[in-house]
């Protein structure tokens, strides 16, 4: 399991995920990244990307349920809210002693600060939409979704 990491961590990893472009061709891109990752590995994760608010890629693979169907959602809408990573959220809430909930009078049956989903930033526009995983512990979601949105910024070189 990949090591927690410091707001500042996320704050700089953040710089280190902003891709070019966005549409839905390239949320298929990330999806079947994560998609694929997750087959090989036999993972059950739930996976949803966004564009703006409204999901256009959504998978639930083999021993995931509806239920992480529903933490994808309630963790890309704290993405999309916040334009910060819930991983982000999460440890910021905790580092000041806050109920996130509470704190920003947000109904926990729509928004979950747990780690798993990251806003989708495209050079020179801002945020465009959201990637999410649910089913694994919220760190490891969060590291699916980072390292298929790093392989848009640097995508393999064809041979």
């Amino acid at each position: 399991m990949p090591e927690t990491p410091t707001l500042e961590d996320l704050i700089a990893e953040e710089k280190q995920i902003v891709i070019d472009r966005f549409d839905y061709g390239v949320a298929w891109e990330i999806g079947s990244h994560i998609q694929a990752e997750a087959r090989r590995r036999n993972l059950p994760i739930a996976i949803e990307i966004a564009h703006g608010a409204s999901p256009v890629f959504l998978a639930i693979l083999p021993g995931a349920t509806p239920d992480n169907s529903d933490w994808t959602r309630r963790k890309r809408a704290v993405a999309w809210r916040f334009h910060k990573s819930s991983l982000f959220m999460r440890l910021q809430a905790e580092a000041r002693g806050w109920d996130f909930n509470q704190r920003f009078r947000l109904s926990a049956t729509e928004f979950i600060a747990s780690g798993g989903a990251v806003p989708i930033v495209v050079r020179n526009a801002g945020v465009v939409g959201t990637a999410a995983v649910s089913g694994l512990p919220d760190v490891e979601d969060h590291a699916m979704v980072v390292a298929a949105l790093r392989a848009q910024v640097l995508p393999e070189v064809e041979s």
